[in-house]
């Protein structure tokens, strides 16, 4: 377990739309050797996968949107927007949210990225395995694991936010919040890329407490400078108060909106290695202690630092079936050692597993 370096990064004055607070992440320098930039594919910009399944059938996946790093210096990568629509989809095979181009580009799903992460978790099941279960298995796949999210569109008030919000000099990033919970980071390495991937955010996909935080919410409270004119004498004296008047909102933003996402420790796997960064996606700790976590993934340069980041908050559930499946792992997946670990029954345990969908977990004489 390690925490997000995100040197580099500071968070600069919130702007406030109704209940929705974006707070721009901005860097003095950008980072050296990394970019990211918006390309078009023809006049539709559709990416769709078709998968077959056991039985026959099929359905249809849906890709919002995909980033390509280049860390070629040549300055030239993409982003592209998604949806579903007539005629046939093109083909995007689910295990490979991270596909290299040519040259030293690579085009990766950003949050899938990061989903495909939690949705795997532990998803081998048990390593001992009984007959009826591995029969199962074998004859008609494993069961998927289904988690529900909201496209940005679909968050009340964020549309608007990002289009009358002024972008700052020097932005790479954003945090965004509904009613000051905090639902998602994203930052990438160079102003012109955000500039070029802000309005990416209604793409992205958003917990359902940040969905009805935004729609049932207050409006929260707007940032203002505070400034004691009996201490100014002059411009200088103008400035100075000013900016300590930043450092102690930065100060307040980070120790309290953000420390969720600042403080925590997270799993890290690493996806690819791209010259001198390496792509990231992250888990946290699924600890029950009723603190917001979240999962996500990152690109890092060779000291750890952060030069991309986008991140998803959990809901209490997902935390609760994360904290499940993670106890259950720990314990060899043998009940009656998860339960006494947990505190409680093996028959608690196996009512508690069953409410989070994993019956087919269970032997069928439980």
């Amino acid at each position: 377990m390690t925490s997000l370096d995100l040197t580099g990064l500071t968070a600069g004055p919130a702007q406030v739309w109704g209940g929705i607070r974006l707070v721009p992440l901005l860097r003095a320098e950008p980072v050296a050797g990394l970019r990211l930039h918006r390309e078009a594919y023809g006049t539709e910009e559709h990416e769709t996968s078709l998968m077959r399944l056991n039985d026959g059938g099929h359905y249809t996946s849906y890709i919002p949107h995909g980033f390509v790093a280049d860390w070629s210096g040549e300055g030239t990568g993409a982003a592209y927007g998604t949806s579903l629509g007539e005629g046939p989809p093109s083909r995007v095979p689910l295990h490979r949210m991270a596909k290299r181009r040519p040259g030293d580009r690579l085009r990766f799903l950003p949050l899938h990225l990061a989903l495909e992460g939690y949705l795997a978790l532990h998803f081998g099941g048990p390593s001992v395995l009984w007959d009826t279960w591995s029969r199962e298995a074998v004859r008609s796949g494993l069961s998927p694991r289904v988690e529900s999210a909201y496209l940005g569109t679909r968050v009340p008030g964020l549309a608007d936010a990002l289009r009358v919000f002024e972008i700052h000099p020097g932005q790479c990033g954003v945090l965004v919040y509904a009613a000051d919970a905090l639902g998602g980071a994203f930052a990438v390495p160079h102003p012109d890329d955000y500039r070029a991937l802000h309005a990416t955010l209604l793409q992205d996909l958003f917990g359902e407490l940040i969905h009805q935080y935004a729609r049932y919410g207050r409006p929260v409270e707007e940032f203002a400078a505070r400034i004691d004119d009996r201490h100014v004498r002059g411009v200088a004296d103008l400035r100075a108060a000013a900016r300590a008047q930043e450092r102690a909102w930065r100060e307040a933003h980070d120790s309290v909106l953000a420390a969720e996402l600042y403080d925590a420790s997270y799993a890290f796997s690493r996806v690819y290695r791209m010259g001198g960064f390496d792509l990231w996606r992250f888990l946290p700790p699924f600890l029950r202690s009723g603190r917001a976590q979240h999962i996500g993934e990152a690109i890092t340069d060779r000291k750890g630092r952060v030069a991309y980041l986008k991140t998803f908050r959990l809901s209490e559930n997902q935390v609760r079936r994360g904290h499940l499946l993670q106890s259950l792992a720990a314990h060899d997946w043998h009940l009656g050692r998860c339960a006494e670990a947990l505190g409680t029954t093996p028959e608690e345990l196996t009512r508690r597993m069953r409410h989070a969908g994993f019956s087919a977990l269970l032997k069928p004489s439980r």
